[in-house]
């Protein structure tokens, strides 16, 4: 069974000056096996977002049928779905959004605020010391955003969307403020730390050259996925 499963979803937007419905996605169908990595890419404003958004369930389709670990989520109330990203799924931006105020491993356990019942706090902490330690940063726990180079704090965002143990990590352009070799390093690391937990990756990217580290590719073009 796979992990996630599209069938004939499609999404529109209405836009605002002139009225009209813009179609974005058009009868999509894709699944994501366990373990998997797949690479999204395609122009901008071509939907890409929009259906990461759909994955994520932050976003639902109009049309079609969202299906994760084999249960469809057509009508799930809105508690439930918040209670599957917090469990399930793990989030990276092209901005990395961490909290100027705390320090890296506080906003490494920020996640673990959500889950319920609460987790033992020593447990969560040392499981966050243990993938600071895994990308480098275990000796930065205590520093603050402010004082992080770019690439750490992309790093710090990594570890942060791993801390729930999710089956599944949405990257959306994650490198993209990074430079050249800050951004190899990260998609490096996404790889080595995916394949090593063993939950499935879904990225979305500009760049060719970190696409095809994925295991497969897929290109949004006019609402349709293609391989």
């Amino acid at each position: 069974m796979p992990l996630l499963e599209l069938r004939h979803v499609s999404k529109s937007y209405v836009e605002p000056a002139a009225g009209a419905t813009v179609p974005v996605l058009k009868d999509i169908s894709f699944t994501l096996e366990k373990g998997e990595s797949v690479a999204i890419v395609g122009p901008s404003g071509c939907g890409k977002s929009t259906l990461l958004n759909i994955l994520g369930t932050l976003d639902e389709p109009d049309g079609g049928e969202y299906l994760f670990n084999g249960e469809s989520l057509k009508g799930a109330s809105v508690e439930k779905l918040s209670l599957l990203r917090s469990k399930h799924i793990g989030f990276i931006f092209q901005l990395h959004h961490l909290l100027p105020q705390c320090t890296v491993l506080e906003n490494v356990l920020l996640p673990t605020l959500a889950l319920k019942p609460a987790p033992n706090p020593k447990v969560v902490r040392d499981h966050a010391m243990d993938l600071l330690s895994k990308v480098g940063l275990e000796p930065r726990a205590g520093y603050r955003p402010a004082q992080l180079s770019g690439g750490e704090r992309q790093r710090v965002a990594v570890v942060r969307a791993l801390i729930n143990s999710p089956h599944l990590v949405l990257a959306d352009e994650p490198t993209g403020a990074l430079d050249e070799e800050n951004a190899d390093t990260l998609t490096k690391l996404m790889i080595d730390l995916v394949e090593n937990i063993g939950i499935s990756l879904v990225l979305v990217t500009h760049q060719p050259a970190q696409a095809q580290r994925m295991k497969r590719v897929l290109k949004l073009h006019t609402g349709n996925l293609e391989s």
